[in-house]
């Protein structure tokens, strides 16, 4: 027999059960519905406590990475800091500092964040801000010639817009 074939036997036996204690069975059923209903409105309660302390917590350590990644190039900073108090060489202190530097702008390149484009492009008000105008011969009007800062963006977010010199028309 399959599962959507019934045996008439069953549905007798059934009928003359409700008709015995169908009341009972009812209340019953009805009690342990009531009690399921509380356990699972309680599992929820609970699913949406911890998840908002897993938010939290999300929201209150996301910047780990980014300072675990930070912390050499403090270390390689302060490093430099010593070095230049017991030696008098100029150009290698340079060196350990450009060193510095490209290690920064790897890490800032691997967490996303780009060195927004600057000088020959053209002025865009989105990701530069103009600090001043210049007569730069030979140089299209409204075209960078000069950076004062660099500007980063994170994917399609601007961090800090690039501040610029921009030619201006004759």
């Amino acid at each position: 027999m399959t599962e959507d074939e019934h045996d008439p036997g069953d549905a007798e036996a059934g009928a003359t059960a409700a008709a015995d204690g169908g009341e009972a069975s009812a209340d019953e059923r009805v009690a342990d519905l009531q009690e399921r209903l509380l356990r699972v409105q309680a599992e929820l309660e609970n699913f949406r406590k911890r998840s908002r302390r897993e938010y939290e917590d999300a929201q209150r350590y996301r910047e780990i990475d980014v300072l675990r990644d930070l912390l050499p190039v403090l270390d390689n900073v302060l490093r430099a800091i010593d070095a230049s108090e017991k030696t008098a060489d100029v150009e290698s202190l340079r060196s350990g500092f450009r060193m510095t530097a490209q290690q920064l702008e790897k890490l800032l390149t691997s967490h996303g964040c780009q060195t927004i484009e600057t000088d020959g492009s053209a002025f865009d008000p989105n990701v530069h801000d103009a600090i001043l105008q210049q007569e730069v011969p030979g140089a299209a009007a409204g075209t960078i010639v000069g950076t004062a800062s660099r500007g980063y963006r994170l994917h399609d977010r601007v961090v800090r817009p690039a501040q610029v010199i921009v030619a201006k028309g004759g």
